[in-house]
C-alpha cells in the first residue's frame, strides 16, 4: 500500500492506482463525468481536478506515488470543477437539471450550486426508443464515452460507438440502424454508467443508476436466474420495484448485470400470476381458499400413504427455490411422508457432474472459484456458450481472453466465445469421451503431464494409459469429425500453459454417457496436475439454474442426506435421526424419471412439483403428460398457471425470487442471502411458508420456523455447511463451501492438501467411448441439439412475460445453409420438425452456426413442442436425459 496525503489526511492506497481513489478514500466526494471504477480511466472531461505535488492534473487518470500531497477541497480547485461541469452543461437542454432528477450529472450540479438555467441547450437531436430496457435521448448525451468503453470493456458486445464532431458527437449503435436491430444484449451497462439520463431504462425512476443516492428503499439480493449468482440492489418506490441494479461490489458480478436479472421483472407484476390457490373440480380448475387447498393435498398424501405406502408419494423440488425451501421439502418427504423419493432439475441437467466430480475427486462441486479460473493462461471451454447462458461470466471470460489468455473451445456451434478461440473444436455431437480422449492422448504422447503429481496425488494412471492407446488422433478424428491437427493443437495449448482451467456446461452432461463424459474431462486437470496446486484451475461447471447446486447440496435427491451423505449410511441417517427425531429410511427413493414411470405404471399415486414446468423442460414430454394425468393427486407450487399446472389436481400460488427470504448457492459453490424486496401478490406464498402450511395440515410440526432457522439445522447436519448462517452472511456477503467452522473462511479452492476420496488421491477414469442413444438415419437425418438463447431463460415463463418477448418473440430452429437448400428450408418461414418420439413447429433461421448434419434450437417457447422431440435415453450413471442428442427431419410448411 502507498501512502498518500489528501488535504492532510493520509490514506493508504495500493501503488499506482488513480487519486481518485485517494480523494474519495479520504472522504471527499468529486465529479468524474467521464469516469467509472469498473474499466479503465479517460481524462477526458476534467471535473475531476486536483492539485498533486503542485500541479493541477486530471485525478483519474494519475495514478498515486508513494509521498504524494494532494489538494482537493479548495476554493480555487473547487472553482475550477465547477468551471468544466458548466462548460458541459452549457449544451444541454435545462431538462438535463430537472427537479427531482436522479442522474449524477444533476446530482452533481446540485452539489456544486449548479442550477438548472445553466443549461441553454437547444435539443432537437432526438433520440431511440426502439428498444423495451433502452432508451437514448440525444440531447442529453455529453459524448464522454461511458457507454462504449462499458459495452467493450466490461460486456464485451462492442455494439455501441461515437458519431459525429466536435459539439455534434453523440452515441449510436454501431450498425446505424435502430437500438433494437443493433448487437446490443441489453446488459444495462450503458443505463447504469450513463452520468446524464441520455441512456435510460424507460419506467418510473429515469436516471436511476448504481451511482445514484438519492434512490429510495435498496434491497440487496442475488439473482433468481442463472447459476451465477450476479449480486443485486432492487429499488423500490410506492411497493413497486423501481430498478433492479448490479451490486458494485457484487463477488462474482462486480457491478455488470445481464437482460434478464437487470430488466426482466415484468413477470412479477403480470395479469397471469397466480395469486389464489387453484382446486380441480370436474375437470376444471378453481380458485378455492388456502384451507380449503390445504386440506385436499394433506388429504391427498394421506391416501396416497394408505394405498401403497410412502413410497407412493414423490417431489421435484426446484432449482429456482432458496436452499432453505429445498432443505424443508426434503426433511417433509423424509419425516412425514417416510420416503426418500424426492428429487430436483439437477437430474435433468448437472447430475452427471455431481457424479463425475464426485467420483474423481470426491466433492459434487466445481474445484475452484472462478476468481482463479480468471486468472488462467489457458481456458479450455467445453459444451458451453456462457456469452448467452450465463453472459456476465462470458463477459469475464471474453475479457481475459483479450487481454491475452489462449482459448480452447470445444462445441458443435459456432458461437459466443467461438469466434475468439486459438483453436476451435466442433465434434459431433455424442463423442465427447472419444474427444477427451483424444485430448488425453497427446498430453501423454507428448510428455505435457505432471509426473511428481501423478505419482503422488493420483490413482489409474496404467489404466488410462492402456486405454489411451486405442485414441489417437487420427481415429478420434475418424469418430468425432474433429481434424487431428486441430485435437493436438488444443492439446498443446492445455498442455504447455502455466496455469489451464476448464469450464464446461450442458453440452458435457446431456448425454447418454454424460458422467463418463465429466470424468474423462476431470483426467485432463488431472493428467496436467492443474488441480489442487495453485499451477491450474481444475474443473468447473457452469450450472443452469439460480440454485442448482444448492438443491442438491441441501439433500432434494433421492440418494443422498444434505451434504451429500448417502441414505445407505447408517452413520450419516443416525445423525439426521438426531436431528429430525424420526427414522430416516434407508432405501434410495425415485429419480425424476423414475417417478413418472411409476406415475404410467399406477405405483406413484401422489406428486408434488414445486417450482418446475416438467411437460415443458422434461424429455419426450408427451410421455410425461400422460404420467402426470395417470397420477391421482398431483400438486403443483407455480408462479403462472403452466403447462405441468394444467395437469394438477391442485396448484398453490408461489412467491418469486424477489419475494422471499433465504439463500441460494451459485455455480462456484458460494452461499449468498436472498432477501424480499416486495411483497408476493395476492394470496401467493413463499414455498417454505407453503411446506409449513402443508406439515401442519398433517398435523406435523417441521421446526426450522424461519429461512434462518432452516440453514442453521442443515448446518448441524453436515460438516460442510456448519460454518454457515444467515449472519454471517449478512457480515460477508458470499461464503463458499465446504465451510466446517463458523470462525474460519470457507474453502473457495479444494484439494490444496488431498483429495476427498477415500485414499486422498484423484481417479483417472479409463473408460470407452461408447456411441449416443440416437443416431441419425434416412428417415431422421438431421441430429438436433437443444440449449439456451440469451434473452431468455428455462422454460421461459418469467422472459416471455415482459420486454424481452419484443427482444426475441419466437423459437428459431437453427438450420445449416446446406441443409436448408437440401430440405426446402426458407429462412423465416415456419416448419415442422420431427422425431421418432414426437412433433414441433419453429421458425428456420438459416445460419453457419450450426454444421451442416445438425440443427439446434432453445426450449423457452413450450408451445413450440420442442420437448416431445426429445427422447427418454438417459445417462447410465444419473439418469440425466440426453438432450443433446436426438434424430430429426424438417419439412416446410
Amino acid at each position: 500500500m502507498t501512502p498518500i496525503e489528501v488535504d492532510g489526511v493520509v490514506v493508504d492506497v495500493p501503488e499506482g492506482v488513480p487519486l481518485l481513489a485517494a480523494v474519495r478514500g479520504a472522504g471527499i466526494e468529486l465529479p468524474a463525468l467521464c469516469h467509472d471504477d469498473r474499466f479503465s480511466p479517460a481524462g477526458s472531461c476534467r471535473t475531476c481536478l486536483v492539485r498533486a505535488d503542485g500541479r493541477v492534473v486530471a485525478s483519474c487518470v494519475t495514478p498515486a506515488a508513494a509521498g504524494a500531497r494532494v489538494e482537493a477541497a479548495t476554493d480555487g480547485l473547487r472553482a475550477l470543477r465547477r468551471q468544466a461541469v458548466e462548460v458541459i452543461v452549457s449544451a444541454l437542454p435545462p431538462r438535463a437539471l430537472a427537479p427531482g432528477s436522479r442522474t449524477e450529472l444533476a446530482e452533481v450540479c446540485r452539489s456544486l450550486g449548479i442550477g438548472p438555467g445553466k443549461a441553454t441547450g437547444a435539443g432537437g437531436r432526438g433520440g431511440d426508443d426502439s428498444h423495451p430496457y433502452v432508451h437514448l435521448d440525444r440531447d442529453l448525451c455529453i459524448a464522454c464515452d461511458r457507454c462504449v468503453r462499458m459495452c467493450a470493456d466490461v460486456q464485451g458486445t462492442f455494439a455501441l460507438t461515437l458519431v459525429g464532431r466536435g459539439a455534434d458527437t453523440v452515441v449510436a449503435p454501431g450498425t446505424g440502424g435502430p437500438w433494437a436491430q443493433s448487437d446490443c444484449v441489453a446488459c444495462g451497462g450503458c443505463v447504469d454508467t450513463c452520468p446524464t439520463g441520455a441512456i435510460v431504462e424507460p419506467g418510473p425512476a429515469p436516471g436511476l443508476t448504481t451511482a445514484s443516492s438519492r434512490a429510495a428503499t435498496r434491497t440487496r439480493t442475488t439473482c433468481g436466474y442463472c447459476g451465477v449468482g450476479c449480486t443485486l440492489d432492487v429499488v423500490t418506490e410506492d411497493g413497486g420495484i423501481a430498478a433492479v441494479l448490479p451490486a458494485r461490489d457484487g463477488p462474482v458480478n462486480r457491478g455488470h448485470a445481464c437482460v434478464k436479472g437487470r430488466f426482466a421483472r415484468g413477470y412479477r407484476t403480470s395479469p397471469e400470476r397466480l395469486t389464489r390457490p387453484l382446486l380441480r373440480r370436474e375437470g376444471r380448475l378453481e380458485p378455492v381458499g388456502w384451507d380449503e387447498a390445504l386440506r385436499h393435498v394433506a388429504e391427498g398424501l394421506r391416501t396416497a400413504v394408505r394405498a401403497g405406502g410412502p413410497d407412493a408419494v414423490a417431489a421435484i423440488s426446484s432449482a429456482r427455490a432458496t436452499n432453505e425451501e429445498n432443505y424443508l421439502l426434503q426433511k417433509f418427504m423424509r419425516v412425514v411422508i417416510g420416503t426418500n423419493s424426492v428429487d430436483n432439475c439437477s437430474r435433468l441437467c448437472h447430475s452427471p457432474s455431481a457424479a463425475g466430480l464426485t467420483a474423481t475427486f470426491g466433492l459434487p462441486g466445481g474445484t475452484d472459484t472462478f476468481d482463479d479460473v480468471e486468472r488462467s493462461d489457458c481456458l479450455l471451454i467445453v459444451g458451453a456458450n456462457p456469452v448467452e447462458a450465463h453472459p456476465v461470466v462470458g463477459a469475464r471470460l471474453l475479457q481475459r481472453v483479450l487481454r491475452g489468455a489462449r482459448l480452447v473451445v470445444a462445441d458443435p456451434r459456432a458461437v459466443g466465445l467461438a469466434a475468439h478461440a486459438d483453436v476451435h473444436l466442433r465434434p459431433r455431437p455424442g463423442t465427447n469421451v472419444a474427444l477427451f480422449h483424444g485430448l488425453a492422448h497427446v498430453l501423454l504422447a507428448e510428455d505435457l503431464v505432471d509426473h511428481a503429481f501423478l505419482r503422488d496425488r493420483a490413482a489409474g494412471l496404467p489404466e488410462l494409459t492402456e486405454l489411451l492407446d486405442d485414441y489417437p488422433p487420427d481415429r478420434v478424428a475418424a469418430i468425432t469429425g474433429v481434424p487431428a491437427a486441430d485435437l493436438v493443437a488444443a492439446a498443446r495449448l492445455y498442455g504447455r500453459a502455466e496455469c489451464p482451467a476448464i469450464v464446461y456446461g450442458l453440452g458435457v452432461t446431456e448425454h447418454l454417457h454424460g458422467t463418463d463424459g465429466v470424468r474423462t474431462l476431470a483426467n485432463l486437470a488431472v493428467l496436467r496436475g492443474a488441480v489442487g496446486t495453485g499451477r491450474g484451475f481444475g474443473v468447473n461447471p457452469l450450472r443452469g439454474q439460480n440454485n442448482v447446486q444448492g438443491a442438491s447440496d441441501m439433500g432434494a435427491l433421492p440418494d443422498v442426506l444434505p451434504g451429500y451423505g448417502t441414505v445407505t449410511d447408517p452413520a450419516v441417517r443416525s445423525r439426521a435421526e438426531d436431528v429430525w427425531g424420526v427414522t430416516v429410511p434407508d432405501r434410495p427413493g425415485l429419480r425424476i424419471p423414475e417417478m413418472f414411470a411409476a406415475a404410467r405404471a399406477g405405483r406413484l399415486r401422489a406428486l408434488w412439483v414445486v417450482g418446475e414446468d416438467v411437460c415443458a423442460t422434461d424429455p419426450d414430454a408427451n410421455r410425461v403428460a400422460q404420467a402426470l394425468d395417470a397420477c391421482p393427486l398431483v400438486v403443483c407450487n407455480e408462479l403462472f398457471l403452466s403447462e405441468t399446472a394444467r395437469h394438477a389436481d391442485i396448484v398453490l400460488p408461489a412467491a418469486s425470487w424477489l419475494e422471499k427470504d433465504g439463500t441460494f448457492v451459485n455455480f462456484d459453490r458460494r452461499f449468498q442471502r436472498v432477501r424480499p424486496a416486495v411483497a408476493p401478490p395476492g394470496q401467493a406464498r413463499s414455498d417454505f411458508e407453503i411446506v409449513h402450511a402443508v406439515a401442519a395440515a398433517m398435523h406435523t410440526d417441521l421446526g426450522c420456523p424461519t429461512p434462518a432457522a432452516a440453514l442453521a439445522e442443515c448446518a448441524r447436519l453436515t460438516p460442510h455447511f456448519a460454518g454457515l448462517s444467515h449472519q454471517r452472511l449478512n457480515r460477508e456477503g458470499a461464503v463458499p463451501w465446504p465451510c466446517p467452522d463458523p470462525a474460519r473462511p470457507g474453502q473457495a479452492t479444494l484439494y490444496r492438501e488431498r483429495f476427498a476420496t477415500a485414499d486422498g488421491r484423484a481417479r483417472l477414469a479409463a473408460t470407452r467411448y461408447l456411441p449416443p442413444g440416437e443416431q441419425p438415419d434416412d428417415h431422421f437425418p438431421l441430429i438436433l441439439v437443444t440449449g439456451r438463447r440469451w434473452a431468455h431463460y428455462n422454460s421461459g415463463s418469467m422472459t416471455r412475460r415482459g420486454g424481452n418477448l419484443a427482444i426475441d418473440p419466437v423459437d428459431h430452429l437453427d438450420v445449416h445453409p446446406d441443409d436448408a437448400a437440401r430440405y426446402d428450408v426458407r429462412d423465416g418461414a415456419p416448419l415442422t420438425v420431427e422425431s421418432r418420439h414426437g412433433q414441433a413447429r419453429l421458425i428456420a433461421r438459416v445460419s453457419e452456426q450450426t454444421p451442416p448434419g445438425q440443427v439446434f434450437c432453445s426450449f423457452h417457447f413450450p408451445a413450440s413442442g420442442v420437448n416431445r422431440l426429445t427422447s427418454d435415453h438417459t445417462d447410465t450413471a444419473t439418469s440425466c436425459p440426453e438432450y443433446k442428442v436426438t434424430a430429426v427431419r424438417v419439412a416446410a410448411l
